[in-house]
């Protein structure tokens, strides 16, 4: 009967949030990735890094998003990241589901080497609300450039406004 009660109180919060998605709303969404969640398959590494993102919802569900992250490899790897990027959210039926995608420019940092590189990414995740403004967004990602590619989770939090 518990888990009935929960489940029927998280529909009705999930219900009464999809005002958050309309035109004119605002959303912050800073994130955290790696703590092991994060592998680079061209370097067979893991990795921890943050990011944030802000935007203004252009129509209903759709989401223009500018972010900026940092990720500083573990172990053997002394590369740090840093990344500016913009992209964009597809929020489903108004209930949280979504799908983002994002062209980025990247600096890698190996000391005494740098290099900029340009990078897709894309994202699925769920915007979980906790109360009418603010959500927990667990996500599945995946980054790729010219030689490699990246995929992991990461959890943020979203501030709509």
């Amino acid at each position: 009967m518990r888990k009935l009660a929960l489940f029927v109180c998280l529909l009705v919060a999930t219900v009464a949030a999809r005002a958050q998605f309309e035109k004119g709303k605002w959303i912050v969404n800073p994130s955290i990735s790696g703590l092991e969640l994060s592998h680079n398959t061209g370097t067979d590494k893991t990795s921890f890094g943050i990011e944030a993102k802000g935007g203004a919802f252009l129509l209903d569900n759709v989401a223009l998003l500018v972010h900026a992250g940092a990720n500083w490899n573990a172990e053997k790897s002394n590369a740090d990241i840093y990344t500016l990027g913009v992209g964009g959210r597809y929020y489903f039926s108004k209930v949280g589901i979504y799908l983002g995608a994002d062209v980025n420019v990247d600096r890698w940092d190996w000391g005494e080497i740098d290099d900029t590189k340009f990078s897709f990414g894309a994202e699925a995740g769920y915007a979980f609300f906790l109360s009418r403004t603010v959500t927990i967004e667990p996500a599945v990602f995946w980054n790729v450039n010219s030689d490699r590619s990246k995929f992991g989770l990461k959890v943020g939090f979203g501030f709509y406004f």
